[in-house]
């Protein structure tokens, strides 16, 4: 396990490297200036000034420079950690990716533990409910949640739960009240875990139904399997039989669906954040491709494709773990 480890960190650098390949390519083609945009606000400002302001602000961020040297000074940086400066904020991608990373992991592992907390027993419960009124009920309650676009159903629970015409129970922006930061640790944590209650509740209920309907599934192939049966006729108990026997077997699937959950989720919160005003990653994503903040895209590109290769690794060492069976020391 040790040696297949080792050898897939070392596939994930090609493989970034293609990633940061591509999306400089598509930041750099794509049509419009990051300076262009600024400088079009002021319409009293005559062309020739636009265009030397616009020059100087090149040569300033090494704008003006070939499309390829542009990327192996950029490439030279990443390896040290630095991913340069912002243009639209004028600070280090770094320092916003300091503030703004812990705001989107913790939203999004939070959802991610309540996905699996819920999706695990609720899909094995309606696969040993086969066919019956619970099984129907919740399939049609999955159904209608992985119809509903995120974006929809944010701006119905800000308008149901944040409206004082309705129920005015939670905030509808924002992390934190104004006077968070005198409050002490107990109270602050309250009024955090507050506001995250309806940005939770977009990103989680989607994976919940996926995963669900994906558990139930795996679970219904291995309750009919001969090994089943025969531990039955042995006497075992229904509760033995069901998570002894037929959901580890019934895991690797969701051990699959794991590793591009977390990933799918991180680019997500580019809409959630956006709809709930959360300072996190994905808001700074969606102002750097409206601005055209090159660095900013690649940091955030970069870092969601890290994120996607150690989910992946981290699904191959899970399989390992639950099936003893799987090694992938002779690949």
């Amino acid at each position: 396990m040790t040696t297949y480890i080792i050898r897939r960190l070392l596939l994930m650098i090609p493989t970034l490297l293609g990633i940061t390949i591509m999306v400089f390519a598509i930041s750099r083609f794509a049509p419009g200036s990051p300076f262009n945009l600024s400088l079009g606000a002021d319409s009293e400002m005559d062309s020739e000034r636009a265009a030397q302001i616009t020059e100087q602000r090149q040569a300033l961020y090494g704008l003006d420079q070939p499309l390829h040297v542009q990327y192996c000074q950029w490439l030279s940086r990443i390896v040290r950690l630095d991913f340069g400066q912002s243009i639209k904020h004028r600070r280090p991608v770094s320092e916003l990716i300091a503030q703004r990373l812990p705001i989107t992991l913790t939203l999004n592992l939070i959802s991610f533990v309540i996905i699996y907390a819920l999706s695990l027993p609720m899909g094995t419960l309606a696969a040993v409910k086969h066919q019956k009124f619970l099984d129907r009920g919740l399939g049609a309650i999955l159904l209608m949640l992985w119809s509903l676009p995120a974006m929809w159903v944010g701006q119905m629970l800000i308008g149901y739960f944040c409206n004082p015409t309705f129920f005015q129970w939670f905030p509808s922006a924002g992390l934190s009240s104004n006077n968070a930061e005198m409050m002490p640790f107990i109270p602050w944590l309250a009024d955090r875990l507050w506001h995250l209650v309806l940005p939770v509740i977009c990103m989680t209920y989607s994976g919940f139904a996926y995963l669900t309907k994906q558990v139930r599934a795996g679970m219904l192939d291995n309750l009919r399997m001969d090994y089943v049966r025969t531990a039955r006729a042995k006497g075992l108990s229904g509760r033995v039989v069901v998570w002894r026997h037929a959901f580890r077997n019934s895991i690797i699937p969701v051990i699959t669906i794991m590793a591009t959950v977390l990933p799918a989720m991180f680019g997500g919160s580019v809409i959630i954040e956006s709809i709930f005003s959360i300072p996190g990653m994905g808001l700074l994503a969606f102002e750097a491709v409206t601005t055209r903040d090159y660095n900013v895209i690649m940091a955030v590109a970069t870092i969601a494709g890290s994120l996607n290769l150690i989910g992946l690794l981290l699904a191959d060492i899970a399989y390992a773990i639950a099936d003893p069976r799987i090694s992938f020391e002779g690949r």
